[in-house]
């Protein structure tokens, strides 16, 4: 693993005061995590949760917009990518065969931001995997956030015309012990190695160059494609979501931000999720792709628009009574 931040390549720059810290999930799995204050007093902290593959430096652009808006912020790597530990022996295989090993992850990364006495209140901002990792700790009662921004959450899976019997041929290749093979056509190489031309996470050819740049500067960073099990679990969770009574434990208010131009996850699935969950909501961004905080500046400017009205950790408890007491949530709107 690593124990600091990479230093920036030429034209790129983390935010001033941003450090990085060890941490040490319930299991003993080494993680990186990192943790910085804005100028003054903090309106609080927003703890952000990247995607599948996503490292700390692909965050600073993001984690500096918040630092400008008066939050303090606490980000770490999943295990398995990024600067964290990895679990199988060879380091391109990001691999978990259970959500609840990310939950660890959070877990300690809360943990870590009480001792370093990080400003209360807690916000929550979660992309893509990090989405569905927070759902899920939010689903058992994970109550230390006031309010939770999810962006593009893996809720479905885009592109899959049969996800049962994926889901049946998954399971099967693991329980034949393939678990730690990469999926079917699968390999080492990084998905912000590949060329921009149709790719699916960003519109903007700046933004989307930044991670295949950090990557050349320090390829450690970097994961390939899924493993099986890494698809098994994930099915898991997705499957989760759907149970009826999926999230009646959640009292944090959250706001679903989806990609309109998503082929990534399915957008549709997490709409209809935020109908069903209580105190949830959820708006579109028509023309985003996956990676919506690494979007072009119109897109961007709507996410941004859209935090700054949803994210007032200040004002967020009459919110979070009333999600507690509406039976009906906050209905997906476009």
């Amino acid at each position: 693993m690593l124990d600091h931040l990479v230093p920036p390549p030429p034209g790129l720059a983390l935010p001033p005061g941003l450090a990085a810290r060890r941490l040490e999930a319930a299991d003993g799995l080494a993680l990186r995590a990192a943790f910085a204050r804005p100028d003054g007093a903090a309106k609080g902290t927003i703890i952000v949760l990247p995607g599948r593959a996503e490292f700390i430096e692909k965050y600073a652009e993001v984690l500096g917009h918040l630092l400008a808006r008066g939050f303090a912020v606490a980000m770490l790597d999943w295990r398995g990518q990024g600067g964290s530990a990895r679990q199988l022996r060879d380091p391109m295989k990001g691999h978990v065969e259970d959500y609840a090993d990310y939950r660890l992850d959070l877990a300690a990364l809360l943990d870590a931001a009480a001792a370093e006495a990080m400003p209360e209140p807690y916000g929550l901002l979660a992309h893509s995997t990090g989405g569905a990792i927070a759902l899920s700790a939010l689903a058992r009662g994970e109550n230390r956030f006031r309010r939770a921004i999810l962006t593009a959450p893996l809720t479905g899976i885009a592109g899959i015309s049969w996800p049962g019997t994926a889901r049946v041929l998954t399971r099967l290749l693991a329980s034949i012990g393939l678990s730690t093979r990469y999926v079917p056509g699968g390999g080492a190489k990084p998905i912000f190695a590949k060329p921009f031309e149709g790719n699916p996470l960003s519109s903007d050819p700046l933004r989307y160059a930044i991670s295949g740049r950090w990557l050349a500067a320090e390829p450690r960073l970097a994961i390939g494609d899924p493993t099986i099990g890494w698809v098994d679990a994930t099915f898991d969770a997705l499957a989760e979501f759907q149970e009826p009574d999926f999230g009646r434990a959640n009292r944090t208010p959250i706001l679903m931000i989806l990609a309109g131009a998503d082929h990534v996850v399915e957008t549709r699935v997490a709409a209809a999720l935020a109908r069903r969950l209580k105190g949830a909501g959820a708006i579109e961004l028509r023309g985003a792709r996956h990676e919506i905080l690494m979007e072009a500046d119109a897109i961007q400017a709507q996410f941004w628009a859209a935090f700054d009205a949803f994210m007032r950790l200040d004002a967020a408890d009459d919110a979070q009574r009333a999600a507690e007491d509406d039976p009906h949530p906050a209905p997906a709107g476009g």
